[in-house]
């Protein structure tokens, strides 16, 4: 099996023979095929299989009402007391209301509340108590704000609850292998899903990770939770892929996953990067504190625009809109 990574490019003035990714801001001329076992090749698009190409061209369905023809950003809340970035700082429904407007004033175009901690060597939440914290928080947040808001969590019976208090997405870090009742709910409710790559639990994830090929493991991995997805009545159109940063990863698996990212428009799905604050960033940049990893989260997040990732998931709200703005102007002139 041969996987099709397009090589992207951004700028208004484009070869004839460009093809625009997923009918967004980037494009490519060549592709690079990758083979297990063998040295990548760099190959003209004309040259590419049609069914490949047509996967990484084709236009994306909006997601929770967002089009997916330029960046989006999802702005973390954590509605939990042990977060690895806040400190527990929006810990009670209070705060967490009043952090949630001020991530919506500061231009977030999507809200992204979980209740329960999913960092190297969390504890687990037991359901009923996650779903406490979230619910309230989603539903007052609801009330103020006309834009959508995404439930982080692994659990069946929180993503319910927060459906009902007004999430309009479900973002699961295990891609609905962690409660089997997962996919019932989002095929249920019609909502759209985010299926995460993770290897192993939160508790033990960062033990040992090992990989064949770390991009085309994810890929096969995500391949596979897509076509389950999809087997339990959620359509395509209604799914979001993130390959996770972080989960399972060492250094140079998140590397290596962040130069070949474009390689996940081959699955016809809208990605989502979610690196803010992550611990690499900060070995990266010499920042062992979370709060000070901005700049750094920053930068990730730009390179994974420029492979047309369509969703970033940060901290740092006004600094990125800021970032992306700048990126965008410098770039195309902010247009696609």
């Amino acid at each position: 099996m041969s996987y099709w990574r397009p090589l992207p490019q951004t700028g208004r003035i484009r070869p004839h023979e460009a093809v625009r990714i997923a009918g967004g801001w980037t494009w490519f001329t060549h592709a690079v095929r990758l083979d297990r076992g063998a040295a990548p090749v760099v190959v003209p698009v004309a040259e590419m299989p049609g069914a490949a190409r047509d996967a990484i061209s084709a236009p994306r369905a909006a997601v929770a009402g967002l089009s997916m023809d330029a960046p989006r950003i999802m702005a973390i809340l954590n509605v939990t007391p042990d977060s690895f970035s806040d400190g527990g700082r929006f810990a009670t429904a209070e705060a967490a209301v009043a952090g949630a407007m001020a991530l919506a004033d500061a231009g977030a175009d999507l809200l992204d509340i979980g209740g329960e901690s999913t960092r190297p060597g969390a504890v687990p939440v037991p359901p009923e108590e996650e779903a406490a914290r979230v619910a309230p928080v989603i539903r007052a947040v609801a009330e103020r704000w006309t834009g959508p808001i995404s439930i982080d969590t692994r659990n069946a019976e929180v993503a319910a609850r927060a459906a009902e208090a007004g999430a309009g997405l479900i973002n699961d870090v295990s891609g609905l292998t962690h409660d089997e009742g997962m996919a019932e709910v989002a095929a249920r409710t019609g909502l759209p899903v985010c299926l995460m790559h993770a290897q192993g639990d939160p508790q033990t994830m960062q033990e040992a990770p090992r990989y064949d090929d770390v991009l085309l493991d994810v890929y096969d991995h995500l391949a596979q939770r897509v076509a389950a997805a999809e087997a339990a009545g959620i359509a395509r159109e209604r799914i979001v892929v993130d390959p996770g940063i972080g989960f399972g990863k060492t250094l140079e698996h998140n590397l290596a996953l962040l130069e070949g990212m474009s390689l996940f428009h081959g699955l016809g799905c809208p990605i989502l990067l979610g690196a803010s604050r992550k611990r690499f960033v900060g070995t990266l940049g010499d920042a062992p504190e979370a709060r000070d990893r901005m700049p750094g989260s920053v930068a990730v997040a730009l390179a994974g625009l420029a492979q047309g990732v369509q969703i970033i998931r940060v901290h740092d709200m006004g600094a990125t809109r800021q970032a992306v703005a700048c990126w965008r102007a410098a770039t195309d002139g902010g247009t696609t």
